[in-house]
């Protein structure tokens, strides 16, 4: 149960990649955010028939869900609400658990259409309104979501998970204002509750107001010192602020209290990668992944590591797997389309760069890429009007002098060729290093 915000860190991106400085992701508040199961779920009271009926079966295994599993539970308030002479009582209670049990499986459908006849019985259901209002929210449906979280505050204005949950929906929505605002009711109603003064902190660190976050994020902490989210936040909290020892304490804290955690592992891998520890951030990676194969951000983000360590077979696998997820990751085309290139296959390159221009007409380094293609092509007139055309958009990428300088040379052009050459070293000294790597001298 969790509300991750997962912060993707720049690669190490040198002046002569043609890895798009726009592939850089940093860490941010608002860079992704996944709440699941914050809603408390309000359940129904049992009431238990004396006798042995197929009826009080099913009433049994609808309103005591400790003893039987989910499916039965919904097989069983089924049973209650098809029921001839069943009470309405008990129908409402069963609409309300069956919803829950629905909105617990992430079946938002069949959850909205449980609570809207729930609210169509009992208008005046608390409950029903603040779990329907979850369900939209987690639809993206926020406005819906809102219109019933406070509906459901003007019903129980004491109840602080109304209050709580509306906070979370005005995040989403991008309105920290009106979350803190939110989230700050809550904490009134409840100031024991570690999750209120975590998700306050988010917020004040969407507004910037670091020192805010960390003072709710302390406090969270303090009433559950086995919080690996709130350690997780403040880590990036800390990161935000360029405290990268505390960050790497608090994610090793966050890892140690729960081994499985995903984002954790991965901003550790990206904090250590930018210290230069690469073995030790690819070990990370490798972990993030294995936990989570469809994290199409770590399989790129290793991805570029590989490139930069010359690996390119490695970083094409990452490629293959950021895109079997994402196909239009206009980034990881294009840089598919760079490491095919590079690996003798500059036909399949232009395929990618082609779809990645697709998504993001006029890239300059997608450009660089497709030229580069054309250089391995022995096509030059093709190569030198891309890589003329990147360096229209951006003056100094190192690759496109460098590659426009080799292809002016290949057509005779000699005083092009140093020109280009000359000014390629001046961005990038290594260009030429870099160039061998890529099996063009």
């Amino acid at each position: 149960m969790t509300k991750e915000t997962i912060f993707n860190l720049a690669a190490r991106i040198g002046a002569g990649s043609m890895i798009s400085s726009s592939e850089k992701t940093e860490i941010g508040f608002a860079a992704a955010k996944a709440i699941v199961c914050l809603v408390t779920l309000f359940t129904a009271m049992p009431a238990f028939a004396r006798s042995a009926s197929p009826l009080a079966a099913a009433r049994t295994a609808c309103f005591v869900g400790s003893k039987v599993t989910i499916d039965q539970q919904i097989g069983g308030c089924t049973a209650v609400i098809a029921a001839k002479g069943a009470r309405t009582k008990d129908r409402a209670g069963a609409y309300l658990i069956r919803g829950a049990d629905y909105l617990t499986r992430n079946d938002l459908d069949n959850a909205i259409a449980d609570f809207s006849e729930l609210i169509r019985i009992d208008p005046q259901s608390g409950g029903a309104f603040a779990n329907r209002g979850e369900a939209w929210r987690r639809k993206g449906q926020l406005d819906l979501a809102i219109a019933d979280l406070t509906h459901a505050i003007a019903l129980r204005p004491r109840g602080s998970i109304a209050w709580f949950n509306r906070g979370i929906a005005y995040s989403d929505k991008g309105d920290p204002d009106h979350a803190i605002a939110d989230y700050n009711q809550a904490i009134r109603l409840n100031p024991r509750d570690a999750w209120y003064f975590n998700n306050r902190g988010n917020s004040y660190g969407d507004k910037g107001d670091f020192g805010s976050a960390l003072s709710d994020y302390n406090q969270a902490i303090a009433l559950n010192p086995k919080f690996a989210l709130a350690y997780f936040n403040r880590g990036t909290n800390w990161r935000k602020q360029g405290h990268d020892t505390p960050a790497f304490d608090d994610l090793n804290t966050s890892i140690r209290l729960d081994p499985n955690y995903v984002a954790a592992y991965s901003n550790r891998a990206r904090l250590l990668r930018d210290h230069g520890k690469i073995e030790s951030a690819l070990a990370d990676f490798d972990q993030s992944l294995r936990l989570d194969p469809e994290n199409y951000r770590d399989a790129y983000t290793r991805g570029n590591i590989h490139f930069d360590r010359h690996d390119y077979a490695r970083a094409l696998s990452d490629y293959d797997q950021t895109i079997r997820v994402r196909p239009d990751h206009a980034d990881a085309l294009n840089t598919r389309c760079l490491t095919k290139a590079v690996l003798g296959r500059p036909r399949e390159g232009l395929e990618d760069c082609e779809a990645s221009l697709r998504l993001k007409a006029g890239d300059a380094y997608t450009l660089d890429s497709r030229g580069l293609c054309y250089l391995k092509l022995g096509e030059f007139d093709m190569a030198i009007d891309d890589f003329t055309a990147a360096l229209n958009v951006n003056p100094k990428i190192a690759n496109a002098l460098y590659g426009r300088g080799l292809a002016k040379r290949k057509q005779g052009d000699a005083s092009g060729a140093d020109s280009d050459l000359a000014a390629a070293r001046a961005v990038y000294a290594d260009i030429a290093k870099e160039f061998w790597h890529y099996g063009i001298d």
